[in-house]
């Protein structure tokens, strides 16, 4: 009595016949049909084979190892082979569906954190498990060495659940769609006449938009686009008044005050709406992003004051709104300074930010971004960082394009790998780049299969540039030709360690090597795309869990090092270490250079203690945008606030000063958005207990 031990440790009775099958099964795999007897002579010599080992049990894989010696002995090495083959695809196939039912069952329990905005609710742990099951489909398709530089850290290919199925982000065209209506799937949608629908059709569009897509999607001239349903109201207005008879000399002062009390109540929607539909089968609000600040008339100015003063008020009991992210665009000549018409909107921008964190802030005279503007494109971002103003396949600027897929390099372990030798360095780096730009090309190569159907709202209903005159059964690869293709990083800062033993806020020989190595970056993306004619792009990656996911990773292979992988994440891109005491203004001047070599996004950030006030915002960025070239800028600081009833608290405060509730709710900034305290991933939790003011001093926020 002879059994066999299973892989999940249950012994059965050992059966030939299931070496027969296998034999038999090895022939046919490669056009060989065996006699039986010819199968029953193998058979036999691995019997004999086993019963030399004189066991009562035997593995699963001690008689795999039988089979093949008894199909060399008998001369069989072609079926040796294809068994062999056969043997390797299955453990392949087990190992794979055993991680698999390991993430499935912890999704069961909880979604994990790789996305701040995702829920713990029925849709959202469903969407985990498709996501699960398609990543794994994705890497077996891909080119081996592509899947293993994936699976061991060297590179990271972002959102491979969406691999095959869509593309990244979008800043949509909202003026251009909202003018001709749109279909949403169950019937069109008539071009709005009042502000309104307008604002409420804004809201559908980020939200349909999202379920095409995996990324982001933004109204890149939030302000602008809205304008053009104002006069319309106002009109309507007016010809209700007079319906009523009012006297002439009341009618225009009381259709302006009506106006305004329409339009605060169409931006009080934006709010709501953008902080309570879901998109994504119910799994999470939209990722959205709105940008103004520049606008082309008073009605537009109009718009954004009144945004901003209604998301300042908040939710119902004043809590804090976490979408959308808004980005306020600053120019010289327009809001920047007091002379400048709309100064104001700047100051209430700045104020705003002070109790909110949002808006974050754009500078539009950064010269990249003023050689746009002054072009007539106006230039745009979005939380994730999304930026894009360069086509070498169209009409530059950025409606109505996106970046179609990011790839991200490991820059600590190539540091950790080159053992201080900056030659070996830069080689290592170019072999990663060269993977990188090979994924993105395979990349482009599975996404261009796909059809106009396959994104019908975005594509169908030609909110992507490049989609025009599309039919659904069309390729979308007119579509990506227009987006970019982004090659990011991640821990500049850890890398410089690794190489110098500082990193790039310590010394100026770090400073100096930390160009160097995005300007190398850069200078390989552009080269790629006058090599491919696509727009390809150099990436400051947001890195939300992947800045915990590389350093997992790493610790494995090179132990616990000083600076480098003795915590649970990697620095965010170029930023400087978010422990290291720093002035704001040293902060500014040492990051101010990426943002022009990060042309597929980038952000920066000053940290303060608390809430600052609205004047410390402006002095902060009046410094940056008056004595460098950094564009994107955000101030960070921790929000907390009481559930029960919206009151504000300081940080150390434990219970409400107003109504004595211990239920509190904390705030922080991830990756360029906010989220709850309590969504944080593990990486980016223990990033935010590490993050310290950039003034130096609690007390004081002098920007030197």
């Amino acid at each position: 009595m002879l059994y066999v031990v299973k892989r999940d440790g249950r012994e059965v009775l050992f059966d030939s016949i299931k070496i027969s099958n296998a034999i038999k099964k090895a022939g046919y795999e490669i056009g060989e049909k065996l006699k039986e007897s010819e199968v029953l002579e193998i058979v036999q010599k691995t019997i004999a084979y086993i019963e030399e080992e004189k066991k009562e049990k035997i593995t699963v894989e001690e008689i795999q190892n039988i089979v093949e010696k008894a199909l060399t002995n008998k001369g069989y090495e072609n079926i040796k082979f294809a068994y062999y083959n056969y043997r390797r695809e299955r453990t392949k196939v087990r190992e794979i569906k055993s991680d698999l039912m390991k993430a499935i069952e912890k999704i069961g329990v909880e979604t994990d954190r790789d996305n701040a905005n995702v829920g713990n609710n029925f849709s959202s742990k469903l969407l985990r498990i498709a996501s699960e099951s398609n990543k794994w489909h994705n890497l077996s398709i891909m080119p081996k060495k592509l899947a293993k530089a994936h699976e061991n850290g060297d590179l990271y290919f972002h959102d491979l659940d969406s691999y095959n199925l869509t593309i990244n982000c979008l800043h949509i065209p909202t003026k251009e769609i909202l003018e001709k209506g749109f279909n949403t799937g169950y019937g069109t949608i008539k071009a709005p006449k009042r502000i309104e629908t307008a604002a409420e059709l804004s809201c559908i569009l980020l939200q349909s938009s999202q379920n095409d897509m995996f990324g982001g999607q933004s109204h890149p001239d939030f302000d602008n686009d809205l304008a053009i349903f104002i006069e319309p109201t106002r009109e309507e207005i007016r010809k209700e008044l007079i319906e009523l008879e009012i006297n002439e000399d009341k009618i225009e002062d009381l259709v302006e005050r009506r106006l305004r009390k329409r339009v605060h109540q169409a931006m009080q929607g934006v709010v709501y709406n953008l902080n309570t539909m879901h998109s994504r089968a119910g799994s999470q609000v939209p990722f959205s992003s709105i940008n103004l600040g520049i606008p082309n008339s008073d009605d537009a100015a109009l718009i954004c004051e009144i945004f901003l003063k209604e998301y300042e008020k908040g939710l119902g009991k004043g809590e804090q709104p976490i979408f959308p992210n808004i980005i306020f665009r600053v120019k010289e000549g327009v809001n920047r300074e007091p002379q400048d018409k709309y100064y104001y909107l700047y100051q209430l921008a700045c104020e705003v930010a002070a109790k909110r964190m949002n808006p974050t802030f754009m500078n539009i005279d950064a010269d990249f971004n003023k050689e746009y503007y002054d072009m007539g494109y106006m230039p745009a971002t979005m939380g994730c960082r999304t930026y894009l103003m360069k086509n070498v396949n169209g009409e530059p600027g950025c409606k109505g394009r996106g970046n179609i897929a990011p790839v991200t390099i490991n820059l600590p372990r190539i540091g950790m790998q080159a053992k201080g030798n900056l030659e070996e360095f830069f080689n290592i780096l170019d072999e990663r780049l060269s993977l990188a730009k090979e994924s993105l090309l395979h990349r482009y190569n599975v996404l261009k299969n796909l059809k106009v159907k396959d994104l019908p709202f975005v594509a169908g209903q030609g909110l992507l540039k490049g989609s025009e005159g599309l039919s659904e059964n069309d390729s979308i690869e007119a579509i990506i030709k227009q987006g970019t293709w982004g090659i990011g990083f991640i821990g500049l800062a850890e890398t410089l360690i690794a190489l110098t033993g500082h990193h790039h806020g310590e010394t100026s020989e770090a400073r100096d090597l930390g160009l160097k190595i995005i300007t190398h970056i850069r200078e390989f993306v552009d080269r790629a795309t006058e090599e491919t004619s696509l727009n390809w792009s150099c990436y400051a990656t947001p890195a939300e869990g992947l800045s915990g996911k590389f350093i997992k990773q790493d610790k494995k292979i090179f132990g616990l090092i000083e600076g480098i992988t003795n915590k649970d994440y990697y620095t965010n891109s170029f930023h400087i270490p978010v422990k290291f005491p720093i002035s704001i203004k040293d902060k500014i001047e040492i990051e101010a250079p990426y943002h022009k070599l990060c042309n597929a996004g980038h952000i920066s950030y000053i940290e303060v203690d608390d809430r600052p006030s609205g004047e410390v915002i402006m002095d902060i960025l009046n410094y940056a945008y008056k004595n460098t070239n950094i564009s994107y800028l955000g101030v960070n600081f921790h929000i907390r606030y009481c559930k029960s009833c919206g009151e504000y608290l300081n940080s150390n405060e434990r219970s409400c000063p107003k109504c004595n509730s211990e239920d509190i709710q904390g705030v922080s900034r991830v990756t360029g958005y906010l989220s709850l305290d309590e969504r944080f991933g593990p990486g980016k939790y223990e990033e935010r207990a590490d993050r310290i003011s950039h003034s130096g001093n609690k007390k004081n926020y002098n920007i030197v």
